[in-house]
């Protein structure tokens, strides 16, 4: 089946559309990362908050039963509370969330660069040079302390590498919608 050049146009348009967003959140993210990430945490809460009472829904009317009726009443239960919470508090909310994803990052950058000094240390016949291993293992020892000391600023400048990549993304979605754009002129 043949696609019109208008349906070509269209989704060329869609895809420039799509540029647009993410230039936009991207640009929105690196000018105010802390209002961003205070958006990010709201819409996570207002899905927590339809995936609870979708879930409530389902379990009492949409027949929608499993053999772990009791454990899915309370955890979507607990989704539509917790939803609610994050939209009460969206301020309160961020810090908590972005402290807590930060210190498990920084939990896992120590351990990762701890195991690394560890292994290069006790296996260093193995290796011609232990300096880049030993660089890399102490750089995520140092990696890990930041999201732990500073949580925070870590979270923050990581919604700023965010929209960086958002802003990169965009960029190549405006040449893809520039090449079908083009495709549907010389058709």
């Amino acid at each position: 089946m043949a696609v019109s050049t208008e349906t070509k146009r269209r989704f060329a348009a869609a895809t420039a559309l799509r540029g647009l967003l993410m230039l936009v959140a991207g640009l929105y993210a690196l000018i105010w990362p802390g209002q961003a990430l205070t958006v990010l945490v709201l819409f996570g809460g207002i899905l927590l908050i339809v995936d609870g009472v979708l879930g409530l829904w389902s379990l009492t009317f949409g027949g929608g039963k499993s053999g772990n009726y009791w454990f899915d009443v309370v955890a979507n239960a607990l989704s539509l509370i917790l939803g609610i919470l994050i939209f009460i508090s969206p301020l309160i909310a961020t810090i908590l969330t972005a402290s807590l994803l930060a210190t498990l990052v920084g939990i896992v950058a120590l351990g990762v660069g701890i195991m690394q000094i560890v292994v290069v240390m006790r296996e260093r016949a193995l290796y011609a040079h232990i300096w880049p291993v030993i660089l890399s293992g102490v750089s995520y020892v140092v990696l890990g302390l930041v999201f732990l000391f500073f949580p925070v600023v870590s979270t923050t400048v990581m919604v700023m590498f965010g929209g960086i990549m958002l802003i990169v993304l965009s960029l190549g979605l405006f040449g893809w919608a520039w090449k079908l754009y083009q495709r549907t002129r010389s058709a």
